[in-house]
């Protein structure tokens, strides 16, 4: 697969992907991972090339999320970054007049989403919202929540309280979907999926370098839960029955309905 990437790539007609070579030089230090102008710029080749079936993960989540809505919901991509999720909704529940709404700290990556949604002439189903998720968050009553790949970068400490405020946010048979990288109980299996992921990423034309780098620069930032403590936290917070929808390795998809 990652010799199918070039420098520039258009699919799905709304969105150029540019080849990530963030982390493809030495440097002397790894500086902790950011979302800035760099990050935007190569992110949809980086999560593509990162994550496994990133594309048929946010399918899943597109799918989910309409079978599970009525007509005008309201939906809320926490951690949104280039708008992928949401642009992918917009146009699959085109039909039931949805209210879509993204937030993410970083201005960059709003921009660049904002930018793809007007090419995609999907402006008016989609708002943006600049909006630190370590810091409390007043939503909407609303149908949906999802949260790819972005409770991970959340602090700990802060997560229980984010995942308690958006059960309560939630509309009854409203669901949260979180979409993680995870750690398996057994640290021999904990390794081995290690590098199996990494192989993943060798097969996708990252180097060792590359991985190396940007491992470091992540080991503060992203802070994984185990499966079982990613479904005790939102058994905690009320999602009676949740579940897990997506696996593969050490990456993990959950949902939590609320009754």
């Amino acid at each position: 697969m990652g010799s199918a990437f070039g420098a520039n790539r258009q699919p799905r007609g709304w969105k150029t992907i540019v080849r990530d070579l963030n982390f493809a030089a030495p440097m002397k230090k790894a500086l902790d991972f950011d979302f800035g102008e760099q990050t935007t710029q190569v992110f949809d080749d980086m999560l593509v090339r990162s994550v496994p079936f990133y594309d048929e993960i946010q399918h899943m989540i597109a799918e989910i999320v309409a079978n599970l809505v009525e007509e005008k919901p309201v939906v809320y991509d926490l951690g949104c970054s280039t708008g992928t999720t949401l642009l992918m909704l917009a146009t699959r529940l085109k039909n039931k007049n949805p209210r879509l709404v993204g937030l993410d700290q970083s201005v960059p990556m709003l921009n660049h989403a904002r930018k793809r949604a007007e090419q995609a002439g999907l402006t008016s189903m989609i708002t943006w919202q600049q909006h630190d998720l370590n810091e409390p968050l007043i939503t909407d009553p609303s149908d949906a929540f999802i949260m790819n790949l972005s409770l991970q970068f959340i602090r700990p400490l802060n997560r229980e309280r984010l995942v308690s405020n958006l059960y309560h946010s939630l509309k009854p048979r409203g669901c949260l979907i979180l979409v993680e990288k995870i750690i398996p109980e057994d640290s021999l299996l904990n390794r081995t999926y290690i590098e199996l992921y990494y192989g993943f990423k060798r097969r996708n034309g990252y180097s060792d370098l590359e991985i190396a780098q940007k491992r470091e620069a992540l080991e503060n930032i992203l802070i994984p839960y185990r499966v079982n403590e990613n479904l005790e936290l939102l058994n905690r917070c009320g999602f009676k029955a949740p579940d897990t929808f997506f696996r593969w390795l050490n990456f993990a998809g959950f949902i939590g309905i609320k009754q």
